[in-house]
């Protein structure tokens, strides 16, 4: 059935096209809902089809593929949209999903499905044979499982925060994100029809976060789990129950074939504190080495605020980037690279990421966070999973996500800080901070959270990026080893008068699930034993891509 928008829809593409500050629209459009495709082994995905109402041989067809419906915030952001200034939008419910026939197995048959979907739209009469892919988070995944084998009639992407590799997601550096892959599972196992709109995720619901709040304290991890999702998201217990990424389990989650195939022009876009962002630069750092035409836009959003806050951003570059390529039309961009700097507040851009820049280096000591080579000393915490050290901020799929004041966290005594001088000049760093640090443990089963913080006059101390390192189980007891933790990229000015603060601790439940410290599974085990860390100050530096600063204090 087609039909065209009504007076409120009109109203409300006019009220989001200013809020976006998009270009007005070219066109009027239609709507043709409840498109069947036909799967290779029989099964139906639905789809809606936004056209432009007089279409022309100039109007090429964006695929997005979404296992969360075919409403909001889709249908408004990028169907209605994008078809409003010429395109064809064919958003399609993934298999399992909103009338999309057979059951919901996440991210495992994307790749066989969107081809057929593909193979669908050439016996389209509206298909001009010029395809583009967008979407977001598990959206931008169905791109990647398309591009594993890229269609001839593809022309261009926008990746909008999302994973090519979803098991490295799952197990970060050796660790399980409990809470982001349970709490998507206990949303998006529950009956499509059952489920809580957008807004209504947005705003929370007490019971809800009350049972994943047990259920992220409770042991066993699996056990715990099943306490929220009844059994209905048999796909928890199996990422539970493979923690080794080499596991040919993790072959079907894996999307690196479509990093190294892809040679069609590539739109990138992450956020700082984005659950993805490290998958997002590692993407773009490929697709550069091979030559592919590709532009990185990276924003100080959140996952959810990739939508709540980047759309004004987001969507007005993957309409350039669409026109650009598939019409030939609007201004070419003018440096592939957009990065927003925190602390600044500024956007810069640049030929390419990360920018050149000269590694400085500090040194941790009794008294701070120094910039010389200063006396050695040794500094000790204990990290005891029955009370774990919490999450607070940082690149995390909870309402908590993104910069926050650490001052509760950095309270506690299982959390080691050391904090430089005031500034007396700006310093700006862009890139991959990096921690070489000497420490040793009494208990083998232990990992090291390394996070820097900005301080502020006022003592405040906001997050700036952050990783979790497992430690090596094989290290005898008591014997100091030597590693390195990569924190996740950033690009962040501190101010004059402001200070750096290295936070270390022993981890951050339940962005990373607790290790229990005994060498069970994470997914039955139920013993916990504490592990006491002792960081060697004379092997421990932490080194700042540094783009523009006076010397550090």
């Amino acid at each position: 059935m087609t039909t065209s928008p009504g007076l409120a829809a009109r109203t409300l593409d006019r009220f989001f096209g200013r809020l976006r500050k998009l270009p007005p629209p070219r066109n009027a459009y239609v709507v043709e809902r409840g498109l069947r495709t036909p799967t290779r082994d029989g099964f139906v995905l639905v789809s809606d089809h936004y056209a432009p109402s007089v279409p022309d041989s100039d109007s090429a067809t964006i695929l997005i593929r979404t296992p969360y419906g075919r409403g909001m915030p889709n249908d408004i952001l990028w169907g209605r949209t994008f078809a409003a200034r010429g395109y064809h939008v064919v958003l399609q419910s993934c298999r399992g999903t909103a009338g999309s026939t057979d059951t919901f197995q996440p991210m495992v048959r994307e790749a066989e499905d969107a081809h057929d979907t593909v193979g669908w739209l050439r016996e389209q009469p509206w298909f001009n044979g010029k395809l583009a892919t967008m979407g977001m988070s598990y959206l931008a995944f169905t791109q990647w499982a398309l591009l594993t084998d890229p269609p001839p009639e593809l022309r261009a992407s926008v990746m909008i925060a999302g994973p090519h590799d979803f098991g490295k997601a799952t197990w970060e550096n050796g660790s399980f994100a409990l809470e982001t892959f349970l709490g998507w599972s206990a949303t998006n196992s529950v009956p499509f029809e059952q489920r809580p709109s957008l807004f209504q995720q947005l705003a929370g619901n007490r019971k809800r976060a009350s049972k994943l709040t047990s259920a992220f304290a409770g042991l066993p991890t699996v056990d715990a789990g099943d306490t929220v999702l009844n059994g209905r998201a048999p796909w928890y217990r199996e990422w539970l129950e493979h923690p080794d990424l080499t596991d040919p389990y993790w072959r079907r989650y894996d999307c690196t074939d479509a990093v190294r195939r892809v040679q069609t022009p590539t739109l990138l876009v992450g956020g700082w504190q984005d659950i993805f962002v490290e998958q997002t630069v590692e993407q773009y750092a490929a697709l550069r080495s091979r030559g592919v035409e590709v532009a990185l836009t990276l924003g100080p959003w959140t996952h959810v605020g990739h939508v709540l806050k980047g759309s004004s951003v987001i969507d007005n570059e993957a309409l350039n980037w669409f026109d650009l390529h598939l019409r030939d039309e609007g201004p070419k961009r003018p440096q592939p690279v957009h990065t927003f700097v925190t602390g600044s507040d500024a956007w810069h851009a640049a030929p390419a990421w990360p920018p050149i820049s000269t590694e400085t280096t500090w040194q941790p000591t009794d008294g701070g966070l120094l910039g010389t080579t200063a006396a050695g000393g040794r500094s000790t915490f204990r990290y005891d999973p029955t009370d774990p050290t919490p999450s607070v901020g940082g690149r995390r799929l909870a309402a908590g996500a993104g910069v926050r004041d650490n001052a509760d966290l950095e309270a506690r005594q299982d959390v080691l800080t050391f904090t430089t001088p005031a500034l007396t000049a700006d310093l700006e760093f862009e890139g991959f901070p990096v921690l070489d640090v000497s420490l040793s443990v009494d208990n083998p089963h232990a990992d090291l959270f390394v996070r820097i913080c900005d301080v502020d006059g006022k003592g405040r101390s906001r997050n700036i990026t952050d990783t979790l390192v497992r430690l090596d189980t094989t290290m005898p007891v008591g014997e100091v080893q030597h590693v390195t933790a990569r924190l996740a990229p950033c690009a962040h000015r501190l101010r004059k008068g402001h200070r750096l603060r290295l936070q270390l601790s022993g981890g951050a439940h339940p962005q990373h699930a607790r290790n229990l410290g005994t060498g069970e599974s994470l997914s039955t085990g139920t013993g916990l034993k504490a592990a006491v860390h002792t960081i060697d100050h004379d092997g421990t530096r932490l080194t700042l891509p540094v783009t523009s600063a006076a010397a550090p204090a």
